[in-house]
């Protein structure tokens, strides 16, 4: 294939967002460079992008945006992707969602979840009502920006943090109610948030996918139009195919990820029920041994969080010489809401996966430590609970 196109930084900057918007609109049609979505107020996270990916570097003649993984290693990856997919990604959400409708921003615009946002309001003919995001979300905020959209069809996309925060503020809540649909991604959605959120009226969607297949391919455990998924026999990996998938990344020719042509190898288990439901079991590079039992964290937390009182809730593996690892979990209480006791959480998790998947030690946070759009840092959060000292 070709190298005939130069990459060259795109800065997204919410105050202008018609510049990026007239950017993107190009690189989609060809008539200008390809581009890298770049912060404009994270110096540190923009020169970081641009050292890894320099500007002039040539991709291939198809590729209109290279969109960096987050980077769980320090090193990020490239996604090369072509207009096609990006146009067929936004093309299929509007054609799940009802039809194609206004937008509003309130994702950090360099992550593919809000560079989406930007192409499915290109896709509409519109622009996006934007919510800066740059100094945290502000639900208050929120209400504002929400009754600056005109009527008819509305659409936003959150991370679970965001809708969180949200559902605990009356008026922004009541403006959430008013949009078709709510794009929720970025990390899992607590069970106990998607039925506090419908029942208030909202209409939560949510999505799985990655920077390799466009964002979300996945809404509500069913495949997008033109999105196949199918499962590895031997470790259950999700595997994803379809019109929207990266050709590659940058520089890493023969990665594995992308070794079989037309699919894209993640690094989620799931599942697959009688129906074709799609449901993400769990990270498979986060998975450990605590005392012969092999530990997927995402099946804890969806028991934890379950339990009165808890917001949020992750579960690490700290390094242990008898088991290997302990599990430990750090618990985020809702507002006015007491963490739950061990005897509560034992309660939870023991009938149904044994007594060994039971926490040895349970904190109590105030926050996750978050990375990207709003993704668990899950290193992070094993460093802060490997110190004794933390949390109660």
């Amino acid at each position: 294939m070709a190298t005939d196109r130069p990459l060259e930084p795109l800065p997204v900057d919410p105050a202008r967002i018609g510049a990026a918007l007239s950017a993107l609109s190009d690189a989609l049609d060809g008539r200008g460079p390809a581009r890298l979505p770049v912060p404009v107020r994270d110096r540190v996270g923009a020169d970081r992008l641009t050292a890894a990916f320099p500007a002039g570097t040539p991709v291939p003649a198809d590729t209109a945006l290279v969109t960096a993984t987050s980077g769980t290693t320090g090193t990020p990856k490239g996604a090369l992707l072509p207009a096609a997919a990006l146009r067929a990604s936004a093309a299929a959400t509007h054609e799940r969602l009802g039809g194609p409708g206004a937008w509003l921003l309130a994702l950090p615009a360099h992550h593919i979840a809000g560079i989406q946002v930007l192409i499915r309001s290109l896709d509409s003919g519109t622009t996006p009502a934007v919510l800066d995001v740059t100094d945290g979300f502000d639900p208050e905020s929120l209400v504002a920006v929400a009754e600056t959209m005109a009527p008819g069809r509305r659409y936003t996309a959150l991370v679970p943090g965001q809708l969180i925060k949200a559902l605990d503020h009356p008026a922004a809540t009541a403006a959430l109610a008013g949009f078709d649909a709510i794009l929720l991604g970025g990390a899992p959605t607590p069970g106990p948030v998607l039925d506090r959120a419908r029942a208030a009226g909202l209409r939560p969607v949510r999505t799985y996918g990655m920077s390799e297949t466009s964002g979300g391919c996945v809404y509500d455990g069913r495949p997008l139009p033109g999105t196949r998924v199918r499962l590895d026999r031997e470790d259950g990996r999700i595997v994803l195919g379809g019109a929207t998938l990266a050709t590659g990344y940058l520089g890493l020719p023969d990665h594995p990820a992308f070794a079989e042509p037309g699919w894209f190898r993640t690094d989620d288990a799931g599942r697959i029920d009688d129906d074709g439901v799609l449901s993400v079991v769990g990270r498979l590079d986060e998975a450990f041994t605590s005392g012969g039992l092999t530990v997927v964290p995402q099946v804890i937390e969806e028991l934890l969080g379950r339990l009165p009182g808890v917001a949020e809730c992750a579960v690490v593996g700290l390094p242990d010489t008898r088991l290997g690892h302990r599990i430990v979990a750090a618990v985020v209480p809702a507002p006015g809401a007491a963490a739950p006791s061990a005897d509560q959480v034992r309660a939870a998790i023991a009938p149904r996966l044994g007594d060994r998947a039971v926490p040895r030690r349970i904190v109590t946070l105030t926050a996750l430590p978050r990375r990207g759009p709003g993704k668990l840092d899950r290193t992070a959060l094993a460093a802060r609970l490997a110190d004794p000292d933390t949390g109660i």
